[in-house]
């Protein structure tokens, strides 16, 4: 794979400093896995740390085996992986809305509560990211213009209906950024994201966070159609994607500028996992950015 001057890393000198590490690219086009490194060796490494952020924005996700850190080194790594890439200094880590120290949810062994970590109490199966870099190379030339030109509203309803149905506080300021509050849970963003470390066109406006949304500026059978198409692209399209199956301690760290993904129903009993989410930049589009396939050359 070619190597880019990321956006935000154009101080960034070779060699890279991870490239001694044993790793693997999962697929073609997305997922790598360090099947020995310890994170815990890395981590006050900002140079190693850097050059990891960049990776994760270019391989979409990484992929780390029992790993040692405890739930501070994960938000202390979350956190710097967006600062070492420029991301905004209003930007902390997430507090999710809903599973968050309200509904004492504890974060490890000792009953810890953290609002800046939601633990899913039943975190699924293996877990299916999906490339949406190359979805949106999938997209015929007209198709990509058309995309490039539209905006969408994402919505998440569900968190509200909780509130209503069961009675259960949301946290409704301050989620991690100045911008991110209230309870609509509605924000305007484009179709078509640049990611600001690789400089790389992906589809950004698909799949659930606009289920319950729409395409901007057309019929809402148009937004339909749309909206059905690039679910289409990302679900049906099995080599842009990569499966991961977790062990115990296992770590992924993605860029959700640039790929989605779902957990799966396959799985007997209930498995737990820590997620600590970094805040990054509000989405935008370049239209001077490439394509991933234009980026690295893969364009026939």
């Amino acid at each position: 794979m070619s190597r880019l001057q990321p956006q935000l890393s154009a101080g960034h000198q070779g060699p890279w400093s991870l490239d001694s590490q044993e790793q693997f690219d999962v697929t073609a086009v997305i997922g790598r896995e360090f099947p020995e490194l310890q994170l815990s060796e890395i981590l006050k490494d900002d140079t190693k740390l850097r050059d990891l952020a960049v990776l994760v924005s270019q391989r979409g996700v990484l992929f780390f085996r029992n790993q040692d850190i405890n739930i501070d080194d994960q938000k202390y790594l979350g956190q710097k992986l967006g600062e070492l890439t420029g991301k905004p200094e209003s930007s902390k880590l997430h507090k999710h809305a809903l599973s968050n120290s309200k509904h004492g949810i504890a974060v490890d062994e000792n009953g810890k509560l953290d609002d800046e970590v939601s633990p899913p109490e039943d975190v699924g199966g293996d877990t299916l990211w999906a490339s949406g870099y190359e979805a949106y190379d999938r997209l015929s030339p007209p198709f990509q213009k058309l995309a490039e030109g539209l905006t969408a509203t994402h919505h998440q309803p569900n968190f509200v209906r909780v509130k209503n149905e069961f009675g259960q506080d949301l946290i409704d300021e301050n989620r991690g950024s100045p911008e991110n509050n209230g309870l609509d849970f509605k924000a305007e963003h484009p179709v078509i994201h640049t990611n600001p470390v690789t400089g790389w066109k992906s589809l950004f406006s698909a799949g659930h966070q606009v289920t319950a949304g729409h395409i901007n500026g057309v019929t809402e059978a148009e937004s339909e159609i749309l909206k059905s198409y690039f679910r289409q692209l990302i679900t049906e399209n099995h080599d842009l994607q990569v499966r991961f199956r977790w062990g115990k301690n296992d770590l992924a760290i993605w860029d959700n500028r640039s790929v989605f993904h779902t957990a799966t129903n396959d799985y007997i009993g209930k498995r737990k996992g820590n997620r600590v989410v970094s805040l990054g930049e509000k989405p935008y589009f370049d239209p001077a950015s490439k394509s991933r396939r234009e980026a690295l050359g893969e364009v026939p």
